[in-house]
């Protein structure tokens, strides 16, 4: 069973999806995720307390800063705007796809669990997740 997500951004951070995703998951099998752009990730973190988000944001910002910032001078990809190359950097450091068991219709996430698409681009964009349920 396939289907295709599509999370509208507006911004860096993380948007949450799980929703969606156990509203079409059914039966039991594994679940995987995988979105389809270089400058966005996938990762499961807690739903309770969104500045745990904030947190994330705010800590691979300073770990990877824009192309403006003279810590980063050594990047040559910068084209396509100050965002872009460090927004490649964060996705090959986090998950760009995630596998989540699905027992009886349900994905077995923890209680504080979410699943978020991401966003590492300044601008907004329309990120495509696959959803494969086998």
């Amino acid at each position: 069973m396939q289907n295709r997500f599509e999370i509208s951004t507006s911004g860096p951070g993380l948007y949450a999806f799980t929703r969606q995703v156990a509203d079409w998951v059914s039966g039991t099998g594994l679940l995987t995720l995988f979105v389809q752009h270089t400058s966005a990730s996938l990762v499961i973190q807690e739903n309770a307390d969104p500045e745990v988000q904030v947190d994330l944001q705010n800590f691979f910002a300073r770990l990877v800063p824009p192309t403006t910032d003279p810590a980063m001078a050594y990047l040559t990809h910068t084209y396509e705007g100050p965002d872009d190359m460090p927004a490649h950097i964060k996705a090959a450091l986090l998950p760009t796809y995630l596998s989540i068991p699905v027992t009886d219709g349900r994905m077995a996430l923890g209680t504080w669990q979410g699943i978020y698409l991401f966003e590492h681009r300044d601008r907004p964009h329309i990120r495509s997740i696959a959803a494969h349920l086998s």
